[in-house]
């Protein structure tokens, strides 16, 4: 195996403790899958650094702000090193929630209804009637997110991003689809031990949820959730992996996309190696799948 891999972690969003379990975990994958790796933390010079390793390919193993949303993608396409994971365009439009959201809709995939205010609007009045779901409209890991019900005050936003997205809020049950080169591998249900949504804590603290993998779902709704899975990968222009997250309500039927997430998380609790392995997919090898996969113009 002659590939020299660079693995892109840390960086400075809110992201940055998940990008550095993801980043390890996967330079642990690839040495064990017989590749040269080299690990690089994510600063204002790595440029430089990526120009000292000359790595022959870069796995990035960002998430949230500057690794998830076209900049480093950019970057790498400026430097003509092959990297892993969605191109410019298609990072930067799924990590807008809301532009997200309306390419998903034209497509078919059933959405809820979403719109873009000020942090200044939502703590002034409620910007939609309750229940509803105010979030970054650019950040993932749950960042910030905050779901306001019947009753309550307008949340005070005081440091937060100054565009947030307003979801109307959907009950049901949570559930994340991953898709590797185009396809659905399989379905996950996630069980927060509170019964509540997935929030940071649930995602990443040990015992936080619960994952049901593969899900037991009527065949009609897995069918639909495996199809909005594979059309927004592709209707958003993505590469490599993604993973498609939604809600589904067994009391009516629904089945709402929320997002699409094109740097999955990589840690010990993550869904997409749990969904993998549930396929036979090693760790290594699906790091190394990954890589394979990389180029440019993505």
């Amino acid at each position: 195996m002659d590939s020299f891999v660079a693995v892109l972690m840390g960086g400075s969003s809110s992201e940055r403790s998940v990008s550095i379990a993801s980043g390890k975990a996967c330079a642990e994958g690839l040495t064990a899958a017989g590749y040269r790796v080299a690990r690089l933390e994510v600063a204002d010079d790595i440029a430089e650094k990526l120009l000292q390793v000359r790595p022959t390919v870069v796995f990035n193993a960002l998430h949230g702000t500057g690794g998830e949303d076209g900049v480093v993608q950019g970057l790498l396409e400026g430097l003509g090193i092959p990297y892993t994971h969605s191109g410019v365009m298609a990072s930067a439009l799924a990590m807008h929630k809301v532009n997200a959201k309306h390419v998903a809709a034209a497509h078919g995939i059933p959405v809820a209804e979403a719109i873009e205010v000020t942090a200044s609007d939502a703590s002034a009045a409620h910007v939609m009637r309750p229940p509803y779901v105010l979030k970054p409209v650019s950040d993932g890991s749950s960042c910030g997110v905050r779901i306001v019900r019947a009753g309550d005050a307008p949340p005070v936003h005081q440091g937060e991003p100054a565009s947030l997205m307003a979801e109307r809020y959907v009950s049901g049950r949570e559930l994340t689809c991953a898709v590797m080169g185009g396809k659905a591998l399989g379905i996950t249900e996630i069980v927060t031990k509170d019964g509540e949504w997935y929030d940071f804590n649930a995602k990443y603290a040990a015992g936080g949820s619960m994952h049901i993998c593969p899900a037991v779902l009527p065949l009609d709704v897995e069918e639909r959730v495996r199809r909005y899975s594979e059309v927004a990968h592709r209707a958003i222009g993505c590469r490599g992996v993604t993973r498609s997250d939604f809600r589904y309500d067994p009391e009516t039927g629904e089945v709402i996309w929320l997002e699409i997430n094109t740097q999955p998380g990589m840690t010990p609790t993550s869904l997409l190696p749990e969904l993998a392995s549930h396929r036979g997919i090693s760790f290594p090898d699906l790091v190394s799948w990954i890589v394979e996969d990389a180029s440019l113009n993505r």
